[in-house]
């Protein structure tokens, strides 16, 4: 965490948030990249809120992140929310921009990475999320590994997230996770979530049951000492799930174009997203945001579990 006089330089925290800092009460950081950079308006702007609401319901409360004129913001006003929604002006902050963003009072909507980072700055223990970044395709000659997996390495929080997404490597974002040392917990499933699918073919090490049960494993390992995140995977609703063959087609169509167009980085995620869109004909925008919500709800209760005993 840093300290008090370099939280007032750089971060701004809401009232709200402040409030559940000082009372120890439950809190569950939320990105703004998928509302800046992974819906379109107004249904970014909608889900924002609604996911913000959903965390309240369950008891905890929400802290969405972004960087607003060069200021680390954690929980956004509605005014803060709008601008995120709809402005044009807002870069995509993964960890190497977040520090240039800051200091020249630029607009950046945190990605995973700077979410995590940013709940380390503050002490926020819990963070909700679509799916997280990964091992891309293609990576063993293009090195092309999101910065999410090292922040979760080295950072005490848990993530909701419903696998990652399916656009990436999964057999091998579980490979470099394990690796570093991220325990992936299967909420109810044994196989690894594939974000708009339930299931992939990849088995996980563990399956848990109840926020309880997440709660004390995060509490258990950090109380241990041994640093870093742990991984909660959490299948999209049932109701909400896509076709498999249906979105891997999408998938690979969309792979294909990125390449033709030479897109890569940090432009590749909501490129081969924005496409998949296209040929599902809106289907996984609805997926995505069904998954967002379920995701907010675990967190919130894994949170509140975790705060009980404190």
């Amino acid at each position: 965490m840093l300290n008090n006089e370099m939280l007032k330089k750089y971060v701004e925290i809401s009232p709200e948030v402040q409030e559940a800092m000082d009372k120890k009460l439950p809190i569950v950081a939320l990105e703004s990249t998928i509302i800046s950079h992974g819906m379109p308006y107004p249904q970014n702007y909608n889900t924002a809120k609604e996911c913000e609401d959903i965390i309240r319901e369950n008891g905890a409360v929400p802290a969405t992140t972004a960087i607003i004129n060069g200021k680390i913001k954690v929980g956004l006003t509605e005014e803060d929310l709008m601008f995120m929604s709809t402005s044009k002006d807002i870069a995509k902050t993964s960890t190497r921009d977040y520090s240039y963003i800051v200091a020249n009072k630029k607009n950046g909507a945190t990605t995973v990475a700077t979410t995590v980072l940013t709940c380390s700055l503050v002490g926020i223990k819990f963070f909700a999320t679509g799916g997280i970044g990964g091992v891309h395709r293609g990576a063993e000659t293009t090195f092309d590994i999101s910065r999410d997996l090292q922040e979760l390495a080295n950072t005490d929080v848990t993530v909701v997230c419903a696998g990652c997404k399916s656009i990436l490597d999964i057999g091998l974002t579980l490979e470099y996770l394990e690796t570093f040392g991220v325990p992936v917990l299967g909420y109810k499933t044994e196989k690894m979530p594939a974000f708009f699918t339930r299931e992939s073919e990849f088995n996980l090490d563990y399956r848990v049951d109840s926020p309880e049960e997440i709660a004390n494993t995060a509490k258990t390992k950090w109380e241990l000492g041994i640093k870093g995140g742990v991984v909660v995977a959490n299948p999209v609703p049932a109701e909400h799930a896509m076709d498999e063959d249906v979105i891997n087609a999408a998938i690979d169509k969309a792979i294909i174009e990125s390449k033709e167009q030479g897109i890569h980085g940090k432009e590749a995620t909501p490129f081969l997203l924005s496409k998949v869109l296209e040929v599902t004909e809106g289907k996984s925008l609805e997926a995505n945001i069904a998954l967002v919500k379920n995701n907010c709800k675990l967190g919130a209760e894994i949170a509140k579990n975790y705060y009980k005993e404190i």
